[in-house]
């Protein structure tokens, strides 16, 4: 047990940001999946789109702040500019989840939920 520790505390920001990682694809899944099952239909455009924003915000939040605690313990007392550089540097992942949802379920009419799994591998 005192070797896995001892590895664990070697490596420990790495394990963390794989775990933190593994845990905002859940977020950006679950977020994605309330939204579709609720209120909104993915068969919609723009609604699969707002749905995908959603889903972004909620996981680049909850990246954020785990992050922030966990893998970097970061003591920047400017959380605003530091937030906003890391959503800003997320941008990209926005975009593409964007891009290949509407090619996946508005063009290919593909089913939203597995093209959603898809997307996170992607982007991942």
């Amino acid at each position: 047990m005192q070797k896995l520790k001892d590895l664990y505390h070697k490596h420990e920001e790495i394990v963390n940001y794989l775990i933190v990682g593994g845990l905002t694809t859940v977020v950006s899944l679950a977020s994605y999946y309330l939204c579709v099952f609720t209120f909104l239909d993915p068969n919609i455009g723009w609604q699969l789109q707002l749905a995908n924003i959603i889903s972004w915000v909620c996981a680049v939040t909850f990246a954020y702040f785990t992050n922030r605690k966990y893998v970097f313990k970061s003591k920047e007392k400017n959380m605003l500019k530091e937030a906003s550089s890391f959503y800003a540097s997320r941008v990209v992942t926005l975009l593409m989840d964007m891009v290949i949802m509407f090619l996946l379920v508005t063009v290919l009419h593909g089913n939203d939920k597995i093209a959603k799994i898809i997307v996170q591998i992607v982007v991942t």
